[in-house]
């Protein structure tokens, strides 16, 4: 039976990858902001996406025929601009989204009297097409360090120590379930090591200018935080004394420069080492 769902998850990844995947988000009158009905189905859009290796990600914004056409620029402009910065909120990679544009007006076109507000409402849009790269990129396994037996050994205060295999998942404070073995041993060290004071720092991927990331679980921009409060009490209950820990959230202010995923990550600084006992 596993196998039987791992062949139509894989098929299902190849099909979606073989095609454009579009999303439409529309606007009211005049407003350039996300309507909260149509924020929560983007979000569903992007939980769609997220798994996909993408090749590129184009963003469109269009008015209805009313206004001045510098006027209906500037506003379909803007909706663009304003569904790129959900984008980046929730952790996806910039670099991708190649075309950002707004196109102005949508000329209104109408059989019957009855449908130009409709047909209007329908012109007040971003359009979002998704490339997916094809055929995907193979999956590269690379050999990490491993946090538990790095915290066993020889360590000092200033020390910095990536947890490597603790990944979370796009927009939230929680991990994929891949990492929660991991933080289970780094855990089991950490309550042995009693002579450990530590920080642990959250970080998260693909803000502008050092933003944090939107929680979307919570809706409060302090992801980064949230996945540091996370291991945090998850130590704390596992029976790291707190007296030894604190947790800090970073935004974006040190990248790693690799993938978007390994920058949504969460690293201990070791500051101070004592006698354990």
């Amino acid at each position: 039976m596993k196998t039987l769902v791992l062949v139509f998850l894989l098929v299902s990844q190849l099909v979606l990858a073989q095609k454009e995947l579009t999303h439409e988000v529309y606007f009211d009158t005049d407003k350039s902001e996300v309507p909260e009905t149509e924020h929560i189905k983007l979000l569903a859009f992007l939980s769609e996406i997220e798994s996909l290796d993408i090749e590129r990600i184009s963003i469109y914004g269009f008015c209805d025929d009313r206004g001045s056409q510098e006027y209906n620029l500037k506003l379909s402009n803007d909706r663009a601009n304003n569904i790129r910065e959900i984008f980046s909120n929730n952790e996806f990679d910039e670099s991708v989204i190649i075309n950002v544009d707004g196109k102005g007006e949508v000329l209104l076109k109408v059989v019957q009297e009855e449908n130009v507000e409709k047909i209007r409402g329908l012109n007040r849009k971003v359009q979002i097409i998704v490339k997916p790269v094809f055929p995907p990129k193979p999956v590269v396994e690379t050999k990490k360090k491993d946090a538990a037996e790095v915290l066993k050994g020889d360590i000092k205060a200033g020390d910095n120590i990536v947890l490597e295999n603790i990944l979370f998942k796009t927009g939230y404070s929680y991990l994929i379930p891949e990492s929660v073995k991991t933080l289970e041993n780094i855990t089991k060290v950490m309550v042995e090591r009693k002579d450990i004071y530590f920080t642990i720092q959250g970080h998260v991927c693909c803000t502008q200018n050092s933003r944090d990331a939107i929680d979307r679980k919570t809706k409060q921009r302090n992801l980064s935080l949230a996945r540091a409060k996370y291991i945090y009490e998850y130590m704390a209950k596992k029976g790291v004394d707190k007296k030894r820990m604190k947790f800090v959230g970073m935004r974006r202010k040190f990248p790693l420069g690799g993938e978007p995923k390994y920058d949504r990550r969460v690293e201990i600084l070791v500051t101070y080492v004592g006698d354990n006992n």
